[in-house]
């Protein structure tokens, strides 16, 4: 437990010149990009005289200098505070907090699906690598994985919403429906059903062939000759042999697939109309909300980050050899 902790302390200080530079950098190049939120709200109300526009950029702060804002920003997160949308009118830490945990939601549900029920189709593909179900299962998800995961949501759309009407088409709730507790629950679960199937299965392929792949590696390994030499129960080989160091690089892959998956719950979010923060972000774009984009991107700094960190401390589990080599260079 005190080798997790200090692992976990060495990677979370790690994570401040990064969360630093992500923050900067964004900042600069929203600055740079053409139009702003002031251009934005000209162009919705068929523009505005000099006076009204100098008025607005007085408002919104952008007659200061670019090192101005910079410094401005930056003591502003120093105090928490990811400052104010000006296409919503409303503190955009409230924005985040209210339509982040339905990304959460469909995120942690699709990694779930995929993770889980990959990782078990590629250990019944790798137990015996070459056989029929193998190529079944191997042809079936490279299939899978060509598929974008809009195109895959509308088709689900069609088959499951629209013709055997099994869930809704859109939302995260029934409007105006008024359950509470675990009426909501299942509410909510039946309408995140398909966007989680959506985007799930797109990295359910990809997780199901890299622990085929690990598996039909692992067999050719010393140990795995050992134990079968052995004599061992081939059921018993390929659980706690070959499955499990055949598992290590899936949690790596896990943690590098946070920001892919992250961002692919933009388009999800738009196909099934959840109001999530992938929706918010292109609100922000669509509105030129720059302070907005801004926090967007840095609460999605910190996700990848933390997500990666539980890989860390999942992956010194399942290997005890890493937290001690570092240990050992420290």
């Amino acid at each position: 437990m005190n080798r997790a902790f200090r692992l976990l302390r060495r990677r979370a200080i790690s994570s401040i010149p990064v969360l630093l530079i992500v923050v900067v950098g964004a900042f600069l190049l929203l600055e740079v990009a053409p139009g702003d939120a002031v251009d934005a709200y000209l162009l919705s109300i068929g523009g505005g005289d000099p006076a009204m526009v100098q008025a607005l950029r007085e408002s919104y702060g952008r007659d200061q200098s670019l090192s101005s804002r910079l410094w401005l920003y930056l003591s502003s997160l120093a105090r928490l505070d990811l400052g104010w949308s000006v296409t919503f009118g409303r503190p955009i830490l409230d924005l985040i907090l209210e339509r982040l945990p339905n990304t959460l939601w469909l995120m942690g549900s699709a990694v779930a699906l995929a993770f889980t029920l990959g990782s078990a189709l590629g250990i019944v593909a790798g137990a015996r690598p070459g056989s029929a179900r193998d190529r079944l299962l191997s042809t079936g998800s490279l299939a899978l994985y060509a598929v974008p995961s809009f195109w895959l949501g509308l088709v689900l759309i069609l088959i499951f919403a629209v013709q055997l009407r099994w869930f809704p088409t859109s939302g995260i709730a029934t409007i105006a429906s008024g359950k509470q507790g675990i009426a909501r629950a299942v509410d909510v679960a039946h309408h995140l059903v398909l966007p989680v199937c959506s985007l799930g299965f797109i990295y359910l392929a990809l997780f199901l062939r890299m622990m085929r792949a690990g598996m039909a590696e692992a067999w050719r390994q010393d140990y795995a000759l050992a134990a079968r030499a052995k004599g061992l129960a081939r059921r018993r080989i390929v659980l706690r042999h070959v499955a499990r160091n055949a598992l290590l690089p899936l949690v790596t892959m896990l943690g590098l697939q946070a920001a892919s998956m992250l961002g692919g719950s933009v388009v999800v979010e738009s196909v099934f109309a959840v109001p999530g923060f992938g929706r918010l972000a292109q609100e922000a774009v669509a509105g030129r909300d720059a302070p907005l984009l801004t926090g967007i991107i840095l609460v999605s700094a910190v996700i990848v980050i933390v997500i990666n960190l539980v890989v860390d401390i999942a992956y010194g589990i399942l290997d005890p050899r890493v937290g001690a080599s570092e240990e050992r260079a420290a």
